[in-house]
């Protein structure tokens, strides 16, 4: 574990989470978001995390408390006052295939009564709504006080588009230099594309999963590279694709350089949230080493430790020096294309 000490934000949104794994064991209202995951996944590298999100007043302030006791810093949750949906619900096909249903459809198939919770709960609906307009939870820049300029970088979380294009622009006002951006599946579609330059101008890393990436570029069918590649001319310094078991592909525009960074071949409970995890831990190597391989390492140790248990909080529990260990076991078998 390195002694130096980062500070990292994470800009996204909390949530209340139902969900059923692929071997039929049911979550109900449990604590989800992937800043969680992802200030969790930087705390595995002694990072100080600092959440910035909003929520409403019927949100569990408990949660909160909770995340404070772990020592996450949430004091830039903000507290709307009136009551906002924060339900998300999804199932598992298989480990690693996850999606999102109508949930009285499943509890029907699995003969299970459904939660009142979800009586006449739509998740297509709302992302269709969600899709629309800047969302009440979405955070606005001037949900980020001059207070966030005291970190080391800043990772934004799958948001709204316009929440996406704008909050960059209030992190570079505040000098933060390192800014890593995650997105959303709902603008990673052909009709975005030509947004897309604007979205990446300045951006030091973007994170998309294997699947958003080629959802982008439909219909052409493209090699791998040729997506980060194009990725890279939009405007990011780094490109990183998450490829899940396959681990990431990450190409540095500058150097020229292409990286395979394998996936840590750990037993997998629950992948809920490993993309998180991923970027939390990305981010904090980033800020360590400033290198893109180990920020990559770091990242795949951080979703390794995510998906072994169950939670958004689990893997800052991992034993003090588990990470360092499978960093310098994943390091070996890193591959420059």
């Amino acid at each position: 574990m390195s002694l130096k000490s980062v500070g990292c934000a994470f800009l996204g949104n909390l949530s209340q989470d139902y969900y059923i794994t692929h071997d039929g064991e049911i979550f109900l209202g449990v604590l989800g978001g992937e800043i969680v995951y992802a200030a969790a996944g930087a705390m595995v590298w002694s990072a100080h995390s600092r959440l910035f999100s909003r929520v409403g007043s019927d949100f569990p302030l408990g949660w909160l408390d909770d995340m404070s006791r772990a020592g996450i810093d949430t004091s830039g949750v903000r507290i709307l006052a009136d009551a906002h949906d924060t339900r998300h619900f999804f199932v598992y096909g298989a480990p690693d295939q996850r999606a999102e249903v109508s949930p009285a459809a499943q509890f029907l198939r699995m003969n299970a009564p459904l939660p009142k919770e979800l009586i006449g709960f739509d998740p297509i609906a709302r992302r269709r709504v969600e899709g629309e307009a800047y969302q009440p939870l979405a955070l606005r820049p001037d949900d980020l006080p001059v207070s966030a300029r005291d970190v080391d970088g800043a990772l934004l979380c799958p948001d709204d588009y316009l929440c996406h294009s704008l909050l960059p622009v209030r992190l570079r006002e505040l000098g933060v230099d390192v800014v890593a951006l995650d997105p959303s599946a709902a603008y990673m579609e052909p009709g975005f594309a030509r947004e897309m330059p604007g979205l990446l101008n300045g951006i030091t890393a973007f994170l998309p999963s294997e699947e958003e990436a080629r959802s982008l570029f439909r219909p052409a069918v493209m090699d791998i590279w040729d997506m980060a590649e194009s990725l890279c001319a939009m405007g990011c310094r780094y490109a990183v694709i998450k490829c899940g078991p396959g681990g990431v592909c990450a190409m540095d525009s500058r150097a020229g350089e292409r990286w395979l960074v394998p996936a840590y071949p750990s037993r997998s409970r629950d992948i809920t949230g490993a993309g998180g995890a991923f970027g939390g831990g990305f981010l904090a190597g980033l800020a360590l080493t400033g290198d893109l391989v180990e920020a990559c390492l770091h990242g795949a140790v951080s979703a390794s430790l995510a998906i072994e248990g169950r939670g958004a909080l689990y893997s800052i529990g991992a034993y003090p020096d588990l990470p360092t260990a499978r960093l310098h076991a994943l390091r070996a078998r890193v591959t420059r294309v």
